[in-house]
């Protein structure tokens, strides 16, 4: 009868196959071996959970240090020299920041230069960045320093 009895009920890798053992099998041992690995990654990281638990001034002074990092960054350590086409773009994101507020949006200067059709937006917002003529608060947002672009574009 090779696998199935009298009344043609199923057994074996017969049944296994009528209804769909192997894939059944194979997602299976794939999420045993995936909790596995997890767990075994979650494992290994523990001690430093274990070490930032004990030591709470450790994460005062990693989120301290990451802030002082993002201000120095932002901040620029020499003035550029820009070539007329960065000029032309200083001048064109000025007339954006002109109908902004006094704080800059990053995400809305970008969606204005987008709708307004200029081109390579984030490169050029990073530019005016390096060079100091968008300057970073402490509060996340921009200001336009117009000394600085004043004597970028002249």
């Amino acid at each position: 009868m090779n696998g199935v009895d009298a009344v043609g009920v199923l057994y074996g890798l017969e049944a296994i196959n009528a209804h769909n053992g192997w894939a059944i099998s194979v997602v299976g041992v794939t999420i045993v071996f995936t909790g596995l690995i997890s767990l075994s990654a979650l494992i290994s990281q523990l001690h430093k959970l274990v070490a930032l638990y004990d030591n709470p001034e450790k994460i005062k002074k990693l989120f301290a240090s990451k802030s002082k990092s993002v201000a120095k960054a932002a901040t620029p350590k020499k003035h550029l020299v820009l070539t007329e086409p960065q000029k032309q773009i200083c001048r064109q994101y000025n007339l954006l920041a002109q109908t902004m507020d006094d704080v800059i949006s990053l995400p809305k200067l970008l969606r204005m230069a987008e709708l307004s059709g200029l081109k390579d937006p984030h490169a050029n917002i990073s530019l005016l960045i390096k060079s100091g003529i968008l300057c970073a608060d402490e509060q996340g947002y921009f200001r336009w320093d117009e000394d600085r672009f004043i004597r970028a574009v002249s």
